[in-house]
This record gives structure tokens, sequence and C-alpha cells, in this order.
């Protein structure tokens, strides 16, 4: 018996909400509790980090004016998206992506933008030859947060189509900090069953089996 071991029914709510976690797009305009909001960003706080550099910073954003203007700038580049997808695939899977809603920033209950800190390069420990650790360490932040979220019965949508040195611009960050996410956070009316991009058909999920080897690269995964 491992002592460390959680209870059956707390290792199946862990598993649970790793496999229902959704990339939700479709939001209520019910506001989120503060308590709630709070919870989960003491989730990403909880998260690894190289160095314990803790690189993470959340800008909520509660000014209706940034948010439109937010939203403008992701549709900006959501057509050009839509352009370079007709440039390398064709013009049939760029009228397929336009299709596709890629964002709730209008209509989730929260906004948050997530950032890496500026003076980065300060931060040696784990980063000398791996310098996007710092990057890995907030997708680890925001993975947490999806993970809360979900255990709260919340949708949480990442969105990471947009020019960040426009949202650094707008958010009058540091030139060394750099915006990542743009996170869309609220009730919503039912989760996705599967993945959205799988319920539309714009993508088939591959198998684990794919993506494990064993000592060295396997060439045919």
């Amino acid at each position: 018996m491992n002592p460390h071991r959680y209870s059956d029914a707390e290792i199946a709510a862990v598993y649970r909400v790793i496999e229902e976690r959704r990339d939700m797009r479709h939001f209520l305009p019910t506001p989120v509790a503060p308590e709630i909001l709070t919870r989960i960003l003491q989730a990403a706080h909880h998260a690894p980090s190289v160095g314990l550099m803790q690189p993470w910073r959340f800008i909520r954003i509660t000014d209706t004016n940034t948010r439109l203007s937010i939203h403008k700038m992701v549709d900006e580049e959501r057509i050009r998206t839509a352009q370079a997808i007709g440039e390398y695939e064709n013009t049939a899977r760029m009228a397929e992506f336009l299709r596709l809603k890629v964002e709730g920033i209008l209509d989730s209950g929260e906004l948050l933008v997530v950032a890496l800190c500026d003076n980065r390069e300060q931060q040696v420990f784990g980063r000398r030859t791996l310098p996007e650790m710092d990057l890995a360490s907030v997708s680890c932040a925001i993975q947490n947060m999806w993970l809360a979220a979900r255990a709260e019965g919340l949708g949480m949508g990442w969105v990471s189509i947009f020019d960040p040195l426009k949202l650094a611009q707008l958010l009058n960050m540091p030139k060394d900090a750099k915006p990542i996410a743009v996170l869309c956070l609220g009730h919503v009316n039912s989760f996705y069953k599967e993945p959205m991009l799988v319920e539309t058909g714009w993508k088939i999920a591959k198998p684990l089996t794919d993506m494990v080897m064993e000592n060295s690269w396997d060439a045919t995964k």
C-alpha cells in the first residue's frame, strides 16, 4: 500500500477533470463569483516553475472598451490566419476555418490576459540551455486554471490568435514582457462532449500510441 496515494474517489476525480477539460468558445454572460476566480488564480499560482521564477502574470480585463479592443485585435488576426491557411492549404480549408468560432471574448464572464514577466534574462536556473522553460512554466499555470475551472463547473478557452506586440502595447506591458494567452472564463450552457475541433470535423485527435516511443526516435510515428 502506497501511503502517499489518494483515495480511489479522489484519484477518479483527478482523471475525470483531465478527461473532461475542454477549450471552450461558447459562454453564458453570468458573472463569475469573486471567490471562485480567486481559487482558480490560486491554482495557477501553485503551478511548477523552473527555478521557482514564477514567470506568470495575469491581467484581469474589467474595462469594456479594453475588452472590445482585444476582440477587434483577435478578429483581425483571425482573418489573417484564414488567409494564411488558404495559402498553405486551400481555399476550402480557409472557408472551414472562417466558420469556426475561435473565441468567446465578448461573451465570457471573465477575460484575462496571461503574460510572461519582464526581466526574464536574469533567470538562469533551468533556462541556460532551454530558455523557453519560462513559457513551459506559464503553460503549466494555465493548465492548472483549466482543470480548476472545469472542477468548478466553469468553461475556459485559450485564445492565441492575436499580435503579441499590439496586445502588449494596449495593456502597457514592459518591453520585455510578452502576452501569450487571452483566456475566456465563465459559465457555459454545456461542455463539448469531444474537443470542439473534433466535433466540428476540423481535425481528428491522434491516439496515445502514436506519441510514445522507446529508447530513441521512431520515424514511423
